[in-house]
């Protein structure tokens, strides 16, 4: 992701414009520059992909901006305005109502000499799916008779050309069925209305009906968009067979239960199916900017999510098991993914890179939660060919250096492969298969070259470097990459896999976290306001990234340091609400204060398959579960503080079975549904 400016003023302070009689061409404006994206935190964003509805709190859609209806990346109506009585309502309250729909309420006066009071209710209510309904509602003490016009337009324009600034003017509309019909070289469009307009003319792009409202009555119509050679939106996360479970949170906590909520109704919004093998589905990065697959943020959001069941696992590995590249050359093995912008300190990193370390270590859990010993086997040999290219581009070294050839030795590239080959080498021995002792070789001298080679020593007590570049000078620079050393895995009879730094090293990181320099109030910084380079707003460089704060939280709590990851949570938890329990992908790092509130970022996607997993990760490392269903025992490891008071989840799945746990106000935690032979481990 690029960075933006400044957003745009806020269009709640505009004075409505006429609906136009005539299609307003959208001329255009300059192109924009490379990391000029038009502002996201000020809209209203549906989705339920592949479709998209994005709107500002006015309701009308004017085709500025991100506004309109999408469907897989693509603008299908741009504009979208009503009228009432020849007068564009009044806006009065704009909010989602879930994940996939918005609501709107505007207000009108159309009696004459009634005074100020408005007399019709304007209520629309927009779907992700391409559905709009239009209510009006009367408060006169008069019968009314409503003409009602909505001026409708599109420029059919992709998502990269808006984002750009590319688009072209709106297109010529056409009558068509009972509304209007767009076409242009890349495909066609229409909407239809019901009830049928009284008048439809292509050329003003206007439908037209005139009601009859008798005092406190209520008429309605209802506009379906389409995409020419599509068929109606069916998202995966709202079909029967939903790989996440619909599982509740309760507690002392306020925020706890819509956080649960909301994290659940995001996930299922950015659920995608392999088109070639639709059984398959897998999480999109987040809305609106990165609606398609995105390897290793697929993986990490259905690790988070594996509390939720094993099948967004399964399906996720399935899918990008089938991009692995597997001709001889140097990458054979890889899962391949685009670059990614590490900030001003480091070049970009791979993101291929981090897909095929965390590929074995998704499989490994998955199969402590419950996936199935066949499923586990049949992707078996693609979480080998990752171990494999692990240990060929290591080769007789010690660091896996990234991008390769040539590239720093990364802290977090170190713990994502030592990860990989821990948990990888548990995977084999479980299933027979050769190599577990070699990788478990190596990751023991990783581990004492590391713990030697990674540690900055200065007067504080030191702090593991960010990377070491090619001529072996250290990056000392504090970010927030250095958490992904608190997230060694799960191995078997619930214990935590070995970690990279010792006992000190790891106590020294915990309060180095936990610390002003890093802990906003809102979350973990990206990087250490002491830093050079720190930009509250930059997103590998201070902006707090929610996802990492999660894994802080508990990595911390796993360890032992539950001040530290106290304070996190409660940050987090703070934004949650302060975001309405639908967090961004990152927002800035501002210091909170008693009276201020998290600062979005204008750049940021939102709803965001990792920031929404965090509620899952969040609310079960609190309760401390961690299952081996293979030995038939789940361990709970509850935080003992209980940071959030008394706390109950309900509706988990742990070996494909529904499983309930309470952690009360003492930090106990008593396990109220399991599978049957599920037994507590010690």
């Amino acid at each position: 992701m690029g960075r933006t400016p400044p957003s745009t003023a806020n269009r709640a302070a505009r004075p409505p414009s006429p609906v136009p009689s005539k299609p307003a061409p959208n001329p255009g404006t300059a192109p924009r520059g490379p990391g000029d994206l038009p502002p996201a935190h000020s809209v209203i964003i549906c989705v339920a992909l592949p479709g998209l509805a994005i709107s500002t709190d006015q309701g009308q859609l004017t085709g500025q901006g991100l506004e309109g209806f999408y469907r897989a990346g693509r603008r299908v109506l741009s504009r979208c305005q009503i009228r009432v009585a020849g007068r564009e309502p009044l806006a009065v309250q704009a909010r989602t109502t879930a994940s996939d729909r918005a609501r709107f309420v505007a207000t009108a006066c159309v009696s004459q000499g009634g005074g100020p009071d408005p007399d019709v209710v304007v209520e629309r209510t927009r779907h992700a799916d391409g559905t709009e309904r239009i209510m009006l509602h009367s408060a006169a003490s008069r019968p009314l008779r409503l003409p009602v016009e909505v001026a409708l337009g599109t420029d059919l324009a992709d998502l990269g050309a808006i984002a750009s600034g590319r688009t072209g003017p709106e297109l010529p509309a056409v009558v068509h069925d009972s509304g209007l019909r767009w076409s242009c070289a890349a495909g066609g469009a229409s909407v239809t209305a019901d009830p049928p307009p009284a008048d439809a003319l292509a050329s003003a792009g206007l439908l037209r009906w005139e009601f009859d409202l008798p005092p406190g009555g209520t008429v309605g119509l209802e506009l379906r968009v389409r995409l020419e050679g599509a068929g109606p939106v069916r998202a995966a996360g709202r079909a029967a067979t939903s790989p996440l479970a619909l599982a509740r949170a309760t507690g002392d906590h306020p925020a706890v239960q819509p956080l649960m909520h909301t994290s659940i109704d995001d996930l299922q919004s950015l659920l995608l199916r392999d088109p070639a093998h639709p059984t398959d589905t897998h999480l999109a990065a987040g809305a609106p900017w990165r609606c398609g697959l995105a390897p290793a943020d697929a993986l990490v959001a259905a690790r988070m999510t594996l509390p939720l069941g094993t099948r967004l696992a399964a399906g996720t590995l399935r899918t990008l098991a089938r991009t692995q590249l597997r001709a001889q050359t140097p990458q054979s093995g890889m899962i391949p993914g685009p670059r990614r912008d590490a900030g001003a300190h480091l070049p970009a990193s791979c993101t291929g890179t981090e897909a095929t370390l965390l590929f074995p270590a998704l499989l490994a859990e998955a199969f402590r939660w419950g996936l199935s010993p066949q499923e586990t086997e049949e992707l078996l040999p693609t979480a080998e060919r990752c171990l494999g290219w692990l240990r060929a581009t290591v080769g007789e070294g010690t660091y896996l250096c990234d991008p390769q050839p040539g590239g720093p030795v990364r802290c977090e590239t170190q713990a994502h492969a030592h990860r990989a080959a821990v948990l990888g080498a548990d995977l084999l021995d479980a299933f027979d298969r050769p190599g577990g002792a070699a990788l478990r070789q190596w990751a023991r001298e990783l581990r004492t070259a590391f713990r030697e080679d990674f540690w900055v020593e200065d007067r504080s007590g030191g702090r593991p470097a960010a990377a070491r570049a090619p001529d072996g000078r250290l990056v000392p620079h504090l970010g927030a990459a250095a958490v992904h050393l608190l997230d060694p895995g799960l191995l078997g009879r619930g214990e935590q896999a070995p970690g990279l730094l010792d006992r000190v090293q790891t106590e020294q990181l915990a309060r180095l976290l936990g610390s002003p320099a890093m802990d906003s109030g809102w979350g973990l910084r990206g990087l250490g306001t002491k830093e050079a380079g720190y930009n509250p707003f930059g997103h590998r460089t201070g902006a707090v990234r929610v996802h990492e704060t999660a894994i802080a939280v508990s990595g911390l709590a796993a360890a032992g340091y539950e001040k530290e990851a106290g304070s996190l949570l409660r940050g987090l938890l703070a934004a949650t609400e302060a975001f309405g329990h639908r967090l961004p992908e990152m927002y800035a790092g501002e210091q909170r204060t008693d009276s201020s509130a998290p600062l979005p970022h204008p750049a940021a996607c939102r709803p965001a398959a990792t920031a929404a997993a965090t509620g899952v990760l969040l609310l079960s490392a609190v309760a401390g579960i961690r299952p081996d269903v293979p030995a038939g025992t789940v361990t709970l490891r509850p935080v003992r503080s209980a940071p959030l008071g008394e706390l109950g989840l309900t509706g988990l799945r742990i070996a494909g079975a529904p499983f309930s746990v309470r952690v009360s106000r003492l930090g106990l935690a008593m396990v109220e549904e399991a599978a049957e032979g599920l037994q507590l481990g010690a």
